[in-house]
């Protein structure tokens, strides 16, 4: 597949307000970069995203995030073909759930689940 040529000048501002810019690299970043926009980002950032790094290895790097935020995960679980139970985000979070909550309330979480 070949990469269009993207500059990180070209994202919405706001996706990476927290660091240098300049320093930002598509391949030692990618990880940092995918996660701005997948939770962050304007259509027009996914698109640069997309075409950059396409969508098996977006899924792939997200399938390695801790947390992600749920609209996130759909999003990319959908777009990927890869079950949202595949990603570290995704059983990170419902292992943390197990640790708080009772039985009787995790008989409940596939529920809670279908609206997120």
């Amino acid at each position: 597949m070949e990469r269009k040529s993207i500059k990180i000048e070209e994202f919405s501002k706001h996706l990476f307000w927290d660091t240098d810019r300049g320093l930002l690299d598509f391949e030692k970043n990618r990880s940092y970069i995918i996660k701005q926009v997948l939770e962050y980002g304007m259509k027009e950032d996914w698109e640069k995203i997309k075409d950059y790094y396409g969508i098996e290895k977006i899924g792939e790097t997200a399938k390695m995030f801790r947390e992600l935020e749920p609209k996130a995960l759909s999003f990319i679980s959908l777009l990927s073909g890869i079950a949202k139970e595949k990603f570290r985000c995704y059983t990170t979070l419902k292992s943390m759930f197990r640790e708080i909550l009772t039985e009787n309330q995790i008989r409940f979480l596939p529920l809670i689940e279908s609206f997120a």
